[in-house]
């Protein structure tokens, strides 16, 4: 995770975006007096608006942890990858 202040990030726009895709980075803009704003690759950012998503559901969250407990009791079953 990087930092920068706004001043800087205006100067090397480019080079945190680049750093952003490139190599997933995150970059926390600090604007003073504990406001900022953080920079995401669009794809971290649709990443975790579905994880929000998957985990406001009640039901899916159920369903998730039934799965978790069935592969722990050997319940599980097989999936050739190669096959699918």
């Amino acid at each position: 995770m990087k930092t920068a202040n706004f001043t800087d990030l205006r100067s090397n726009l480019k080079g945190y975006i680049d750093s952003v895709i490139d190599d997933s980075e995150t970059v926390i803009v600090n604007r003073g007096k504990g406001t900022g704003v953080v920079l995401m690759s669009l794809e971290e950012y649709n990443s975790l608006k579905e994880t929000e998503y998957i985990m406001s559901s009640p039901q899916t969250m159920e369903e998730i942890r039934t799965g978790e407990k069935d592969l722990e009791a050997g319940r599980g079953i097989g999936v050739d990858m190669d096959k699918l």
